[in-house]
């Protein structure tokens, strides 16, 4: 386990920074860019919380540890894990994906693409949803990456969408995209809603 004593070091001050193995690094290297956007990601899903019902929470509290897992994986380079290193694997993409299912079969089927707006909640997880998707593009750009990490990530983002989703059926319904909508009552500021169907 982590044993913080202390909250700064300095060790960060001339812009660099380690990894799980020890090697230092630079902080604007690729590899702490696709750690920090996983993070980041991490931190809006803690927002969206504040706004979740108890059934979608407890999915986002799973998943905020799962990240804390993708950090660790990712933080320690394929050459130097050992057998005890923490790895992103199948299961954790799979309990995604049954969610994905079970949430996705409770919702109408889609018509248009869809704002990301609605209430505070899914607002929140489309956020959520943008920076994993950056998160993705992230990791993808190492040079050697446990491939879980971004089937994980990718999964993650589409379960995101679909809690948002959920999130708005359970209140006034999807807020749709009108192409080249600019008629009276439909421009900026105004939320078209979808018939809850």
């Amino acid at each position: 386990m982590v044993l913080l004593t202390r909250i700064y070091t300095k060790g960060g001050d001339k812009g660099k920074t380690s990894l799980g193995s020890k090697a230092r690094v630079l902080k604007s290297s690729q590899i702490i860019q696709a750690i920090g956007d996983v993070d980041e990601g991490n931190a809006i899903i803690g927002l969206a919380r504040l706004h979740a019902t108890e059934e979608i929470d407890t999915i986002l509290a799973r998943i905020q540890n799962d990240l804390f897992d993708v950090g660790a994986d990712l933080c320690i380079p394929d050459a130097e894990k050992s057998e005890a290193s923490l790895r992103i694997s199948a299961p954790y993409v799979t309990a995604l994906e049954n969610d994905l299912d079970g949430f996705n079969a409770a919702l109408p089927p889609l018509t248009s693409f869809v704002l990301p707006a609605g209430t505070p909640l899914a607002a929140t997880l489309h956020h959520a949803r943008t920076v994993i998707r950056r998160a993705e593009r992230s990791v993808c750009a190492l040079e050697s990456v446990n491939p879980e990490i971004i089937c994980y990530l990718n999964r993650l983002s589409d379960l995101l969408f679909v809690l948002a989703r959920y999130a708005n059926h359970q209140a006034e319904g999807d807020v749709l995209w009108r192409p080249g909508n600019r008629s009276q009552g439909t421009g900026v500021g105004k939320v078209i809603l979808a018939p809850d169907s």
